[in-house]
């Protein structure tokens, strides 16, 4: 990536909320990973594993990125077995992420792939992606710090 200064605190404010999501769940029991904030609604285990499944989909499945085939994903039926498994999981989906932020050029950002989405077609660059999954961390780690919070539990400084 060109060195634009902008860009770089985005880049790495982002990793500083990547660390903090990390930290809130590091610790957690496989009984608090299984807290809900109620019947029907994901756990926090599966909203955290959600994160890095949809991560690794979109750079690999959708832009086309290696290196996801090393990370381990359960399936959305499956459950979350500790939370080093999230852990890990975050971070390789971070790391497939940094690696192709800091190979793409402005030009690279501003490819486009083509999507189909509710009957409609979308050309969808790249820079929509990674806001895309910028946004989504956002909103599924303050979901993940309201539902612990609800339950007592240290929720992460975001």
């Amino acid at each position: 990536m060109e060195q634009n200064a902008t860009l770089a605190t985005f880049y790495e404010n982002w990793k500083l909320y990547q660390d903090h999501l990390k930290e809130a769940i590091a610790p957690l029991t496989p009984e608090q990973l299984a807290l809900r904030a109620a019947p029907g609604l994901r756990t926090v285990g599966e909203i955290a594993a959600h994160v890095f499944r949809a991560r690794v989909q979109w750079f690999t499945g959708f832009l086309g990125e290696q290196g996801g085939d090393a990370i381990q994903i359960p399936r959305r039926d499956e459950p979350v077995r500790d939370a080093a498994e999230l852990v890990r999981g975050l971070d390789r989906s971070w790391e497939l992420i940094a690696d192709a932020l800091a190979r793409w050029s402005s030009e690279d950002m501003q490819k486009t792939f083509p999507e189909e989405w509710r009957g409609k077609h979308y050309d969808l660059p790249r820079s929509w992606v990674v806001w895309h999954i910028l946004e989504h961390d956002l909103l599924h780690g303050g979901e993940i710090s309201l539902l612990l919070g609800m339950h007592g539990l240290t929720a992460p400084e975001m």
